[in-house]
């Protein structure tokens, strides 16, 4: 009797091993888990209005990936969206952090703004914290350690709320080397509530110079001093970097199309894909063409790029 509960417990141990050691046999062993990569410290500064306990302001901490990730998905995204499109934008995000880590080394300090679980409470209510953040935790899980690769390296990965109609040209905004960030056609962008703002400013001398292909502006002359149209955006806090300028009655009427820099994935069309049973694989390969979903591993932690 003993002999043969031995016999049980042998085959027992079997049976459970097995797929583990078909998994070895196919994958080989030297693959990193990617629930050790996200589990991954990070140092994060704490920006405007931030304290830790026995940190202040401007202190860099140390967190988990996870948690600093999911902060930056809750402060750049609506928690209402699809599933797909949160899975598409966790692999955005954790690509983006993991790009940083790579190029200045796993000591970087992290300076992305992000949101507190206080933070959060404050913008969604404490009635609806706990599901948008299991929501998002979710998307971040459901894609564990998933990154975006281009030609053997983690690709840039640029998102932004609303698109004018169509998404920008990489090379146009950043020079050579992004060709997997085109234009692509975002016509239900047209359609939402926030794609037509206008803002009104005292007079000032300023004239467009320059736009691109998809209608974004790339120079401002203002005054003696040219400067970008994302610099012009950022300092008289316009919707869009797509824009036009107007005198009117004395002051300058500023008009914009779209929310954000419109370069990589539009948040608004990647969000309709998903309601219409696109996965966001598709989605990602949609708006970064030609790129490949990888498992992130150890070797991204490494001392800084050459």
């Amino acid at each position: 009797m003993r002999q043969k509960f031995r016999q049980f417990g042998y085959y027992l141990v079997i049976i459970v091993l097995l797929p583990y050691v078909i998994t070895v046999f196919i994958n080989g062993p030297s693959i990193a888990t990617s629930s050790h990569v996200d589990g991954t410290y990070v140092k994060v500064r704490l920006g405007e209005n931030q304290t830790a306990e026995e940190a202040g302001e401007g202190s860099v901490i140390d967190l988990p990936i996870e948690e600093y990730c999911i902060g930056i998905m809750a402060k750049e995204v609506l928690p209402e969206y699809e599933k797909e499109m949160l899975k598409a934008q966790a692999v955005l995000v954790r690509t983006d952090v993991y790009r940083r880590i790579e190029k200045e080394g796993s000591g970087a300090v992290l300076e992305d703004s992000f949101w507190t679980q206080k933070e959060m409470e404050k913008a969604w209510g404490v009635t609806k914290y706990s599901r948008y953040y299991n929501k998002l935790r979710t998307a971040w899980r459901d894609t564990e350690g998933q990154v975006l690769m281009y030609d053997g390296k983690l690709a840039k990965t640029p998102f932004f709320r609303l698109s004018n109609g169509s998404t920008r040209d990489g090379k146009e905004v950043l020079g050579k080397g992004y060709p997997y960030l085109r234009i692509m056609e975002c016509p239900m962008d047209i359609e939402a509530e926030e794609q037509i703002q206008t803002v009104t400013l005292d007079d000032m001398d300023a004239e467009i110079k320059m736009c691109d292909t998809a209608g974004y502006v790339l120079s401002v002359q203002v005054g003696k001093e040219e400067v970008s149209g994302e610099e012009f955006r950022t300092n008289y806090h316009l919707a869009s970097s797509c824009f036009t300028l107007q005198k009117y009655n004395g002051k300058l009427r500023i008009t914009t199309r779209g929310v954000g820099h419109g370069l990589g994935m539009s948040q608004n069309t990647a969000n309709e894909m998903a309601k219409h049973g696109r996965k966001y694989e598709e989605i990602l390969e949609e708006f970064f063409e030609d790129t490949d979903i990888k498992e992130v591993t150890d070797i991204v932690l490494a001392s800084p790029s050459e």
